[in-house]
């Protein structure tokens, strides 16, 4: 019989992950301080985790359900306040570029050269007297 391709479809491929079991096993042939350290650490992780696993608190998932639902309360109110802070500043700077484009008009009608006011008096030209 051939087997189909895919890991964790038959026995016959590994695990990716190593069980409890493992982890002891792999403990057997460590020797340096850290690996020895590390492995010590993994193995209270998973006494942590079949101890959640067999003892499940329900006032702690309530606790943890509270404070998230009161964290999502929070950010939203956060984020409320900077949408306020922000059509604020918009409304300012609306302000601003109309002030300045305002300004604008104004300087080019005085940058205009205008037409002179009263009697000017004519200018000769000299060559032709001479």
């Amino acid at each position: 019989m051939i087997l189909e391709i895919g890991r964790g479809k038959y026995s016959k491929y590994l695990p990716f992950a190593f069980t409890e079991q493992g982890v002891a096993m792999l403990s057997t042939v460590l020797n340096s301080k850290t690996a020895i350290a590390m492995n010590i650490n993994i193995m209270r992780a998973f006494v942590a985790v079949r101890h959640l696993v067999l003892n499940p608190t329900a006032n702690e998932s309530k606790e943890l359900q509270k404070e998230v639902r009161e964290l999502k309360q929070y950010v939203e109110d956060v984020f409320t306040d900077q949408n306020d802070i922000n059509e604020d500043t918009r409304t300012q700077l609306e302000l601003i570029n109309q002030s300045l484009a305002e300004l604008q008009t104004k300087k080019r009608i005085e940058d205009k050269p205008r037409n002179p006011i009263g009697y000017t008096a004519p200018q000769y030209n000299q060559k032709s007297q001479d």
